[in-house]
């Protein structure tokens, strides 16, 4: 450390990821990793292999006679409650009597090792007799078959608002599936601990909720399980409630063995039982007036939830809560239905529902453009929020700080919008098989968790004798940054260097009754709490400082912590290190834990009004592609992202979320597809059969930039959630999609195309473009011909 030079508060500062060496190097650990203690067993769960039936008979004979296979266990082998789930506890840990999906485990074999545990899945023996299973949204409609009661928001007479609408459409929207293909996938390593007691190191969002169902499934009080969490390799809402079942069955093995058990899932085991982000299908009715303004809109969206309830709920609510985006709707109907199907339990994805609900309104504007043959980007900007009475969404919450406006006018300007969609329209007019278009993208998203009693969080911070620091905090990191963010708050606060604090890994033993990391609030909620453990220290601190220092008591709040010091304003400084010791010597505590819940939101599904978000995260979005029309495929030429992150704690984090949201997004609207076989059984369950974005994918020219001055009043040092909303920035990419394609045949035409927007899709929607222009042209020619006059 230079003493005539301290370091700088980290915070808002650009800084490396904590584990990006790590991570480029191979040293850091997953639950993988970790080093095995002797005796370790392997676990692998016994599938369905149908998607819904009725089990006749099971019989583990033979599994048990392969060498290494130590036990084969059934629900009859669970000590406390085989019923667990997130909200409802509505899911059979392992099946009893009847099985719901292609995949369900139904028992679990543990053995020596990894071999052995795939050799005794494939000898257990399971009669199951097949019964009539539902695969699709339209057929689970069809037999009324519901995972949870309906939702519905309204606001105004939306009739009467459609009889006085110059324009209506009405049409459907579809949404297909989305894998996580996190890059690590579920693992959990159970130990058997004195008194009956387990301890899980596991690859989760939710440490306590595996800590609160391993209880549970065992029959313990959860001060019994301890739930560690050393860092994941990518999760996106797969591991918030879906770990939990791969932990109950490495801790049901630990304790049935008396030896740790490891359960750790191949890419298509993992791919073939997990649940997916929802599909969507919806029935809308759109109201626009002469202007272009949308004045009413009536909306039916039908989840497709799975067999299980999972977070359905909750996704369908805020599906409902974004149908607005960014946009205000004076009369408006969104009702809301999950279905329940044979097929994994669909569960939390990056954006939660947001990104499906958000589909169905820019749909509706993407097409009343291309009907009236307007800019898109002209049509989304009327419809905007704005000042009152223009301010109020359709639950009721005022959209406050409202930045649409700003960030439409500097991002189309820095992207030359303007100017590129007049040089596309010259270069599509010289052009026959290839295709350009742009597309312009508003997001506004909610920052909270909808269920109001989640949005807690709590921290427990050391200081040691030697001005070293350790940080605990009730988030886990998966790669996202939230450990650099918690550790660049910890050394603004202590006025430390960065070096000093460390981050330890997420564990039940430091931090109790934890919320998901998920959301988007990793950083509002955990920062807000290591904040005030930091301040508590800091404050017992100050007097023992001012003594150092000579300062009288009455002055100790003048006393600065910055950069590995403590100075007095006329002059004189202490090291931090002096200060923690000489805090050691006069017996002062140095230990606290912070605490945070957000004010002010709150929710009454029954009215439908509330305040369920904190706040709205704002971005824009300019894509530009190019379109061949002889295969179907495209590519992005550039994209142009503008992002309100307030005032970012750690600006490249944040950049790399916005760039990778992005991405992400644009994988499920042009290429990912989740697909099953008539019976149910997955069809992609593999890199080989499910196509993620890749290096080649990315936009050749991608300049991604954060919103200047614009911090958010409230939030931990004026920052803004980034993890989700970027997502949805990728909806330009359709929009542009869009404008390519409507180039191959005559303005005014309707494009039509549903994600994912694949190749095939593409052409599709190519070739129908072509068909109308021709259908058109030949009945012109037609009329010319029988009309000697022309």
């Amino acid at each position: 450390m230079n003493a005539e030079h301290p370091p700088r508060s980290p915070l808002h500062q650009p800084a490396l990821h904590d584990s990006g060496y790590k991570h480029t190097s191979g040293e850091a650990l997953y639950v993988d990793d970790l080093p095995l203690p002797p005796g370790t067993l392997h676990a692998l769960p016994v599938g369905s292999n149908v998607a819904r039936g009725r089990i006749t008979a099971c019989d583990a004979s033979a599994a048990l006679a392969i060498p290494g296979v130590r036990a084969v266990l059934f629900a009859r082998d669970i000590p406390g409650d085989n019923l667990i789930g997130p909200i409802v506890h509505d899911e059979p840990l392992l099946a009893d009597g009847e099985v719901f999906y292609c995949g369900q485990a139904i028992a679990v074999v543990i053995a020596d090792d990894i071999e052995a545990c795939r050799d005794g899945v494939q000898a257990v023996r399971v009669d199951i007799e097949p019964l009539e299973p539902i695969l699709d949204i339209e057929t689970a409609i069809e037999r009324e078959s519901w995972l949870v009661d309906p939702h519905v928001i309204a606001r105004g007479d939306v009739r009467h608002g459609m009889a006085h609408a110059a324009t209506i459409l009405r049409g459907e929207t579809r949404n297909g599936a989305q894998d996580h293909f996190y890059l690590e996938t579920h693992a959990t390593l159970a130990l058997p601990e004195e008194d009956g007691c387990v301890r899980l190191y596991s690859s989760t969002q939710h440490p306590t909720e595996v800590q609160k169902l391993v209880a549970h499934v065992l029959g313990l009080g959860s001060n019994q399980v301890v739930c560690e969490v050393p860092r994941m390799g990518g999760a996106f809402g797969g591991k918030e409630s879906q770990a939990s079942n791969y932990a109950c069955m490495a801790a049901l093995g630990a304790i049935h063995t008396g030896r740790p058990v490891k359960v750790w899932l191949d890419r298509d085991t993992d791919m073939a039982q997990t649940g997916k982000r929802h599909p969507f299908w919806t029935r809308y009715e759109a109201g626009f007036d002469n202007d272009g303004r949308l004045i009413a809109l009536d909306v039916h969206i039908y989840a497709d939830g799975g067999w299980s309830i999972d977070l359905t709920g909750p996704i369908l609510d805020r599906a409902l809560f974004h149908l607005d985006n960014a946009y205000f709707i004076e009369a408006l109907r969104f009702e809301g239905r999950a279905c329940r199907t044979n097929l994994p339990s669909n569960t939390a994805f990056r954006g939660f529902g947001g990104p499906q609900g958000m589909l169905v309104v820019e749909e509706a504007l993407n097409r009343y453009a291309e009907q009236m043959e307007l800019d898109p980007a002209d049509v989304r900007r009327l419809n905007y929020y704005g000042a009152a009475p223009r301010d109020l969404t359709p639950y009721g919450q005022q959209v406050t700080d409202n930045r649409l406006e700003r960030i439409h006018t500097e991002l189309l300007t820095s992207a030359d919008y303007l100017a590129r969609r007049d040089a596309i329209e010259r270069f599509n007019a010289g052009s026959r098989f290839v295709k350009r278009g742009i597309g312009f993208q508003p997001v506004k998203f909610g920052i909270s968790f909808t269920k109001s009693i989640l949005n807690q969080a709590g921290a427990l911070m050391l200081v040691y004798a030697d001005g070293t620091v350790q940080l605990n905090h009730g988030g886990t990191e998966m790669g996202q940054g939230l450990h650099t963010k918690m550790m660049a708050v910890a050394a603004h606060e202590l006025g430390v260097p960065l070096a000093s604090v460390r981050a330890m890994p997420t564990s039940t033993e430091k931090v109790p009754n934890t919320s998901a990391t998920a959301a988007s609030s990793g950083a509002d909620l955990n920062g807000q709490a290591v904040k005030a453990a930091c301040e508590e220290i800091r404050e017992r601190m100050r007097p023992v400082a001012a003594r150092l220092l000579d300062v009288p008591a009455a002055d100790a709040a003048t006393l600065h912590f910055e950069g590995g010091y403590v100075s007095a304003p006329a002059g004189g400084r202490v090291t931090f290190a002096e200060v923690a010791t000489a805090c050691w010597a006069e017996r002062v505590s140095l230990s606290a834990t912070g605490f945070y819940r957000t004010p002010g939101v709150h929710y009454d599904a029954q009215a439908g009004r509330g305040r369920p978000f904190y706040y709205y995260a704002y971005g824009g979005a300019v894509t530009e592609v190019e379109v061949s029309g002889l295969t179907g495929e495209h590519r992005l030429l550039r994209a142009d992202i503008l992002h309100d992150v307030g005032a970012s704690l750690v600006p490249g984090i944040d950049l790399g979320q916005v760039e990778g949201g992005f991405v992400q997004g644009l994988g499920w609207l042009t290429m990912e597809e989740v697909l099953f076989d008539a019976n149910g059984r997955g069809l992609t369950t593999g890199p080989s059969t499910y196509k993620v974005p890749a290096v080649g994918d990315v936009p050749s020219d991608f300049r991604v930039s954060l919103l200047e001055r614009a911090p958010q009043p409230g939030v931990i040092h004026g920052s803004k959630a980034v993890g989700e909303p970027p997502l949805m920035l990728a909806i330009s990419v359709v929009t542009a999609l869009r404008h390519a394609i409507a180039a191959f045949g005559r303005p005014g035409y309707e494009v039509q195309l549903a994600p994912p927007c694949t190749p095939e899709a593409i052409l599709r929607a190519i070739v129908s473009q072509r068909d109308r222009a021709l259908t058109h042209a030949v009945g012109l020619a037609r009329k010319v011909a029988a009309s000697p006059e022309l």
